[in-house]
C-alpha cells in the first residue's frame, strides 16, 4: 500500500484534461506550489523507547518482529484520511510510532500489552491502516499529577514511548463451523484474503467496504464497518457472534450463543472500541453461501427526495436489493457511482463531467439509484423489488451502469490521490439519521460545508444514501475544495462545522467510518457526559495505565 496515498501506487493515475479544466474554472484549483515528499525525506522524530524496553518488546514478539527502520515507521504513521495524507505528502512523521511491533498470538499480544502497561509505553493497535477519522495517531501528553486514575486511563499521559502493534502475523482462518455457518479468524486478515479463504467452502461474509482490499477484519470489527452490500448482509458488527480480546489487565472471551439473555452484551463494548479497550485476537463471524448469481442495475428518479420516498419504500416494505444506492443531483452529474469513468465521456453510459453522459442516460439530470441483487433464484426478488422502484417513479437504466459501479466501487480513493496531486482538497464524511430526520441532516452538512469553505469558491458537494434500514439510511457526503495555504487547518475548520451541525440536527456523528480523534468530541457531545463518564470507567477497568490508542474514541473529562 501507499505510504503517502491510497492502495497500489501502480494504479495511480492521472487526471484527465477535462477533470483539470473543471477543477481550474469551476472551483479554482491550482496546482500545489511545492512537490510531495519522498519517503526518505519524511522527518521523524528519534526513537524514544530505551534499548531496554526495544530489547524486552523482543524478547516476547522476537527480534524480527520489533522493527525500527525509517520505512516500517513511516508507513505506520497516521491512517488514509485526507488531513492524514496531506501530512505525509509534506514530509509530516511527527505522529510516527518508535518501534512497529508484530504479535504471532494471542497469548504474545497479551504479554506485549502487561509489558507496555507496567512500563508506559503507549500502543496503537494496527490493520490495514486505512482508519479515516485519525484512528491511528497516539497523544503523548504531559503528566498531570493531581490526575484521578480514570482520569490518566482517559488521557494517556507520561508516555515512555509509542508502538504500532501490527497484526499482520495473526492471519489465519482456525475453522468454519459449517452446520452453524460461523468461520473462526485471526484479526490480521485482509478482507480479500478472507473471502478467497471461504471461497474455498462455498462461503462469503459479503462485506465489501470501500476500504475492502486493504482493511482487515478486526480493524472492520474495531470501527463498526459498514460493505456496500450492507442492505443484503447486514453490518459487520451483526457478523460478529464471538470474539476474543486481550486488554492490559486480562483476556475477554464473548459470544457463547447467537442470542442470550445473560445481561448486557459484552461484545458491544468492542465492536467500535478502536483499539481503546483492547486487542482483538480472534473474530467468530457468521458466514453465507456464496451467491450463485448477482446483477446490478441503474433506474433514474428525478429528484433526490423522490428517489428517497422509492428507497424507504423498499426498505419497509421490501424486497430489499443486497446493494441499493442513491446519488443526489450533484453526485449523478458529477459520475462519482462511477469514478473509473469519470471524464471518459464515452459511450457505456458512465458520463463525462458534464454529465452528456452516453447511450443509456446515466448521466445528466436527475438522480441515479445502484439496486444490486446477490444469492440464488434472484429472478422474483428482482422484479418484486423493480415493480416498487417503477411505482416510485423510476426510470430503468439496464445493467450498464450497475456493471460501471461495479468495476469503479474501489476506486474513489484513487482519484482522491490525484484530486490532492492537482491541488484539490477532497474528503469524505458520513453522517445517518431517521428518514423523517433525513432532509435536515442534508441541508445541515451542506449548509455547514458551504459555510465553512466558501464563498469565493464555494466547494462542490455531493451525497448519496447508501445502508438503509426500516427506520433510517446512511447521508455519505463528498467534498471538494481548492487548497488554500494550510489545506490541514481549512479542513479541520470545516470538520469541526460539520459536526456540529450534526449533532444539532440530531444525527449520529459517525455511521461507519468511526470515532477515532476526529469525531471525539462529538461523540461526547452525542451521548453526553454520563455516558462519556461510563466509557472511561471501562477503560480504567480495561486499561488502567491508559495505554491503549490514547486520545481515540474516549471523551476526555471535562
Amino acid at each position: 500500500m501507499s505510504w503517502s496515498g491510497w492502495g497500489d501506487p501502480a494504479q495511480a493515475r492521472e487526471l484527465p484534461e477535462s477533470v483539470r479544466g473543471l477543477l481550474r474554472d469551476l472551483l479554482g484549483v491550482r496546482a500545489p506550489a511545492t512537490p510531495a515528499a519522498g519517503l526518505e525525506s519524511v522527518r521523524l522524530a528519534p526513537v524514544a523507547l530505551p534499548e531496554p524496553l526495544l530489547k524486552a518488546l523482543a524478547e516476547i514478539a522476537g527480534a524480527a518482529n520489533v522493527r525500527t527502520g525509517h520505512e516500517d515507521r513511516v508507513r505506520h504513521t497516521r491512517g488514509k484520511s485526507t488531513p492524514d495524507l496531506l501530512l505525509m505528502r509534506a514530509g509530516d512523521g511527527s505522529a510516527a510510532p518508535d518501534a512497529v511491533v508484530l504479535p504471532g498470538s494471542h497469548e504474545e499480544a497479551a504479554e506485549l500489552l502487561r509489558l507496555c502497561s507496567r512500563e508506559r509505553i503507549a500502543v496503537v493497535p494496527f490493520g490495514g491502516g486505512t482508519s479515516v477519522v485519525g484512528g491511528l495517531a497516539a497523544e503523548r501528553p504531559a503528566e498531570r499529577p493531581a490526575e484521578r486514575p480514570a482520569e490518566r486511563a482517559a488521557a494517556g499521559s507520561g508516555f515512555a514511548g509509542v508502538i504500532a502493534l501490527d497484526l499482520g502475523r495473526l492471519d489465519r482462518l482456525r475453522s468454519v463451523d459449517a452446520e452453524s455457518m460461523v468461520a473462526e479468524f485471526e484479526p490480521g486478515v485482509r478482507a480479500p484474503d478472507a473471502e478467497r479463504l471461504l471461497a474455498g467452502h462455498g462461503l462469503t461474509l459479503g462485506h465489501f467496504p470501500q476500504s475492502y482490499e486493504y482493511a482487515t477484519l478486526g480493524g472492520f470489527a474495531a470501527a463498526r464497518s459498514s460493505g456496500q452490500a450492507s442492505a443484503g448482509y447486514g453490518r459487520f458488527d451483526d457478523m460478529v457472534v464471538g470474539l476474543t480480546l486481550a486488554t492490559p489487565s486480562g483476556t475477554l472471551d464473548l459470544g457463547r450463543a447467537p442470542k442470550s439473555a445473560a445481561g448486557p452484551d459484552l461484545r458491544q463494548l468492542v465492536l467500535g472500541s478502536e483499539g481503546a479497550f483492547g486487542v482483538i485476537t480472534s473474530l467468530r463471524l457468521r458466514v453465507r453461501r456464496a451467491p450463485a448469481e448477482r446483477r446490478y442495475e441503474g433506474w433514474r428518479f428525478p429528484s433526490f427526495t423522490a428517489g428517497s420516498a422509492a428507497v424507504r419504500a423498499l426498505a419497509q416494505e421490501g424486497p430489499l436489493p443486497a446493494v441499493l444506492r442513491l446519488s443526489d443531483e450533484t453526485e449523478t452529474l458529477i459520475g462519482l457511482a462511477k469514478p473509473d469513468s469519470i471524464g471518459s465521456g464515452g459511450s457505456d453510459g458512465a458520463g463525462g463531467p458534464d454529465g452528456s453522459g452516453g447511450s443509456d442516460g446515466a448521466g445528466g439530470s436527475g438522480c441515479l439509484l445502484i439496486a444490486g441483487y446477490e444469492g440464488a433464484a434472484i429472478g422474483a426478488r428482482h422484479a418484486a423489488a423493480s415493480a416498487v422502484l417503477a411505482r416510485m417513479g423510476g426510470e430503468p437504466l439496464g445493467p450498464e451502469p450497475g456493471r460501471a459501479w461495479e468495476r469503479g466501487r474501489f476506486s474513489a480513493p484513487y482519484l482522491r490521490d490525484s484530486l490532492l496531486a492537482a491541488g484539490a482538497t477532497v474528503e469524505t464524511l458520513e453522517t445517518a439519521g431517521f428518514w423523517s430526520n433525513l432532509p435536515r441532516l442534508y441541508d445541515a452538512v451542506r449548509l455547514a460545508l458551504l459555510g465553512a469553505l466558501g464563498p469565493a469558491h464555494p466547494p462542490l458537494v455531493m451525497c448519496h444514501i447508501s445502508h438503509v434500514y426500516e427506520t433510517g439510511a446512511s447521508l455519505y457526503f463528498t467534498v471538494v475544495t481548492p487548497q488554500d495555504a494550510d489545506p490541514v487547518a481549512q479542513w479541520q475548520r470545516a470538520k469541526t462545522a460539520v459536526n456540529a451541525a450534526i449533532v444539532e440536527a440530531g444525527g449520529t456523528i459517525t455511521h461507519h467510518h468511526g470515532v477515532g480523534r476526529d469525531h471525539r468530541d462529538a461523540y461526547g457531545a452525542e451521548i453526553g457526559p454520563l455516558g462519556s463518564a461510563v466509557l472511561r470507567a471501562v477503560k480504567a477497568e480495561l486499561d488502567p495505565a491508559g495505554i491503549l490508542n490514547p486520545g481515540v474514541l474516549i471523551p476526555p473529562p471535562p
